[in-house]
């Protein structure tokens, strides 16, 4: 309902006034009802706020305040502020990534995802739960399952520059699984290398599954221009 109400109230309004009054370049992204606007110039971020707000208005929508922000962001974004004086830009979070203006080893702009704290924090607590409901299930079903959850949560979260968050996840899976293995029993002595041994047995290693970006862009348009 979200894509079919926004896509009058937001997409066709916000393609003209891309065509009409943005001055720079202006890239659209919206996924339900987030959205992502990024602007060339300044002055048509701050326009395109005002004039957003008046629109959705029209429609007894509002702006969220605290996800609501203007920000800069972006390849030049950190010279830009480093002259001012300033901090690094700031980031923002978007379909679960935290997005952070970085740079990579030869020292050019890359944009970093990494998986967001919340919601890795939430994932794991719903693995505590669900291991201490599972905790008298015989080793190869608990590994079974804890399988399904680490490759599931690899194949949203493993995009390139995320190997780090990816590593953290399985790593606290594992301390949990060890923590629940150790509470069947006074007298169980499961040891670290034990648990390690079983988590290699049944879990998938870290790595990263989805290509970046652009790679996945080119293919599907071979055509696009990167100026475009």
């Amino acid at each position: 309902m979200a894509n079919i109400y926004l896509h009058y109230a937001f997409d066709l309004w916000a393609d003209n006034w891309r065509n009409r009054h943005a001055l720079g370049h202006m890239i659209l992204i919206r996924y339900a009802d987030d959205i992502i606007v990024g602007f060339e110039k300044a002055e048509d971020a701050k326009r395109f706020q005002t004039e957003l707000r008046e629109r959705i208005e029209q429609f007894s929508l509002s702006l969220h305040p605290d996800k609501t922000r203007l920000i800069e962001f972006g390849r030049f974004a950190a010279d830009r502020r480093s002259r001012k004086g300033l901090e690094k830009p700031e980031t923002f979070n978007f379909l679960g990534f935290t997005h952070i203006s970085g740079s990579n080893r030869q020292g050019k702009f890359q944009l970093i995802r990494k998986t967001r704290r919340d919601r890795m924090q939430a994932k794991l607590r719903e693995v505590k739960v669900e291991l201490r409901q599972r905790m008298h299930q015989p080793i190869p079903q608990q590994g079974q399952w804890l399988r399904q959850v680490v490759s599931g949560f690899f194949a949203y979260h493993a995009v390139p520059t995320n190997i780090i968050s990816l590593r953290a996840f399985r790593l606290h899976v594992v301390n949990l699984w060890h923590r629940t293995l150790r509470r069947r029993s006074q007298k169980d002595r499961t040891t670290w290398d034990r648990i390690e041994r079983i988590a290699n047995d049944w879990l998938p290693s870290p790595r990263i599954l989805h290509p970046w970006p652009e790679v996945r862009f080119a293919a599907k348009h071979p055509r696009w221009e990167p100026g475009a």
